[in-house]
């Protein structure tokens, strides 16, 4: 398929318009995963569309919810971008409406089997290095990205603050730290040793943690737990979850999990109307005011 739909423009195949968008991608310093995902749809659209000929649609391509959503999202992105270069017409995309699955969290039963701290004398290392990203995990919502690329030196325990230096929208970001992560943190550097340079989070060999080994960690931990479920995500739904039942402010809460609108924070709130529900009566202000007041007979 060819692109040129105005005169200032020279004609491109969609392939050649499409690598240029990804130098530029480049250029504006995208994150690596972002631009991933942009390969990724290209790699959908040929699933979806012969490109280079007629725009025509597969019928036995399925895609499940999240992942259209993600793919309409970067659609749009390069749709503008071909717009803003001239080689077609602005698009107007509709909104793409789906439905939103309540996000999986883990329950406290399950909370309580991953906080258990192990015996530091009979367990290894990488034991209760698991125990202590589970409770960092749980402490901050931080994103997989950013939690095996602190360093020795992030974790600022005189003015209890983390700094978060890889974030998804490449801002650095501070945070406060908690008193109970900072003394957990605070014995588990006697034990990790290091250097201020040094990842917070290594192998047993001192090597910095991977996408996957972390994920590998998790997995093989919980289930030793007895916890079926594996994702490290869910920590990060866990910890919003946990916020906004306890009456936590949604700004400060978009702040910590570092989101740039409140967009998401609100589908947490949405996701998690159920459980709002519970003991509402207990702490309604028309439910306490209307309660009989003891009077004492004189």
């Amino acid at each position: 398929m060819k692109l040129k739909m105005t005169a200032q423009t020279e004609e491109k195949t969609f392939t050649e318009a499409f690598e240029e968008f990804m130098r530029y991608c480049t250029v504006r310093n995208f994150s690596s995963a972002t631009i991933a995902n942009y390969r990724q749809l290209k790699m959908q659209l040929n699933k979806c569309w012969n490109v280079e000929q007629n725009l025509s649609m597969k019928s036995d391509n399925k895609l499940s919810d999240m992942s259209l959503a993600m793919y309409f999202k970067n659609m749009k992105a390069l749709l503008n971008y071909f717009s803003r270069k001239g080689y077609m017409q602005p698009v107007e995309m509709p909104k793409l409406k789906l439905e939103k699955k309540v996000k999986e969290t883990y329950s406290d039963a399950e909370l309580s089997l991953l906080l258990k701290k192990p015996n530091l004398h009979h367990c290894d290392f990488c034991e209760y290095r698991n125990w202590v990203i589970v409770n960092y995990l749980l402490s901050t919502g931080n994103r997989v990205s950013t939690v095996i690329n602190l360093r020795i030196s992030d974790i600022d325990f005189e003015d209890q603050l983390i700094r978060l230096t890889k974030t998804k929208n490449r801002k650095q970001q501070i945070i406060p730290l908690s008193n109970t992560l900072a003394m957990i943190l605070t014995e588990y550097l006697t034990v990790r040793k290091g250097k201020e340079d040094d990842f917070l989070f290594c192998n047993m060999y001192g090597m910095p943690l991977t996408r996957s080994s972390i994920s590998i960690a998790i997995r093989h931990y919980n289930r030793s737990r007895g916890v079926t479920k594996t994702s490290i995500h869910l920590f990060r739904h866990t910890f919003a979850k946990k916020w906004i039942m306890a009456g936590g402010d949604i700004f400060r809460l978009q702040k910590v999990l570092g989101h740039s609108t409140l967009d998401v924070v609100k589908e947490y709130v949405n996701m998690f109307s159920d459980d709002l529900q519970q003991d509402y009566d207990k702490f309604n202000a028309l439910e306490q005011l209307s309660k009989p007041k003891n009077h004492i007979n004189m």
